[in-house]
C-alpha cells in the first residue's frame, strides 16, 4: 500500500515464498544474479543462511563508514561473527521463517530475526560490480538511523551502556566528595572556583539526560507496539501460476 521500508518489504516477500529456499538481492544488480549458485552450493553444506560478501564494496567513503557502523550494531544484536560479512545478498532455508511467524513490530531487521531460527550461518565471497545507474537510497543518515533502530529494537546494549555510565558517574561523584571533604579536614579549605561546580553539574546532568533519552527510545517502541502499527499492508495478491 505504501513504502514501509526495505526490510519490511522483504519480510512480506519472505512470508509469501512458496519454495524451500529463499534468495534476496538488491535491484541495483551490484551483486550479479550469476553468483546465486555459489550461495546455494554453500547452503547445501548444511548451513541455513549464507551471505554473499564482496572483497571490496563499490561505495563512497561515507556509505562505507555507515555500512561498517551498521554491521557493528548487528554484531551486538546478533552475537554472530558472521555479522562482519552481512549483505543484502543472502540465501536461506524457508523453514527459518517459522521462528518469526508471529513477529508484527513495525521495526524490522531481517538479519536479526533470522538468528531467531538458526545459528548455522556462513558467508562466501562474491563479485560486486559498480552501480551503473542511479544512486542508493541508503544515505549515511538512513544507515545511522537503521543502526540505532537495530540496537534499541533488538538489543539491550544501550541500556547496559547507560547503566555503566551511571556507575562511572557515581564513582566520579564519590571521588569529588572525598576530595572536597579531604581538603576541608586536612587544610581547612574547600575547593574554590565556579568552574569546578559547573563542570560537575554539566557532567552529571549530561549523563542523566543521556540515560533518559535511551529509556525514552525504548518507551517509544513500546508505544508503537501498543498502537499495533502494521509491519506492512498488502494491496492485492496475485494467484500463483498453475502449470
Amino acid at each position: 500500500m505504501r513504502n514501509y521500508g526495505q526490510h519490511n518489504a522483504l519480510l512480506c516477500g519472505i512470508r509469501a515464498a512458496r519454495f524451500d529456499t529463499i534468495v534476496t538481492i538488491d535491484d541495483d544488480l551490484q551483486h550479479p544474479p550469476e553468483e546465486i549458485p555459489k550461495l546455494l552450493a554453500k547452503l547445501e553444506e548444511g548451513f541455513d543462511v549464507v551471505y554473499g560478501f564482496p572483497e571490496q564494496e563499490q561505495h563512497g567513503l561515507l556509505r562505507d563508514l555507515a555500512s561498517a557502523m551498521t554491521k557493528l550494531a548487528l554484531r551486538g544484536s546478533m552475537g554472530a561473527e558472521t555479522a562482519r560479512h552481512l549483505s543484502a545478498f543472502r540465501a536461506f532455508r524457508t523453514r527459518t521463517r517459522d521462528a518469526f511467524a508471529n513477529y508484527h513490530s513495525p521495526f524490522v531487521s531481517i538479519d536479526v530475526i533470522l538468528t531467531w531460527g538458526t545459528t548455522r550461518f556462513a558467508a562466501i565471497q562474491v563479485r560486486h560490480d559498480p552501480r551503473r545507474t542511479g544512486a542508493s537510497n541508503y544515505t549515511f543518515g538512513k544507515l545511522f538511523t537503521h543502526a540505532m533502530n537495530m540496537m534499541t529494537g533488538f538489543s539491550t546494549l544501550p541500556l547496559q551502556i547507560s547503566n555503566l555510565l551511571g556507575f562511572f558517574c557515581t564513582i566520579v561523584g564519590g571521588a569529588m566528595l572525598v576530595t572536597v571533604v579531604g581538603r576541608y579536614l586536612l587544610f581547612g579549605t574547600t575547593v574554590p572556583g565556579f568552574t569546578f561546580l559547573a563542570s560537575s553539574i554539566a557532567l552529571f546532568s549530561g549523563a542523566q539526560l543521556l540515560a533518559l533519552g535511551i529509556i525514552g527510545e525504548y518507551l517509544a517502541r513500546m508505544h508503537f507496539r501498543m498502537m499495533e502499527r502494521p509491519t506492512y499492508t498488502v494491496r492485492e495478491r496475485s494467484r500463483p501460476h498453475e502449470p
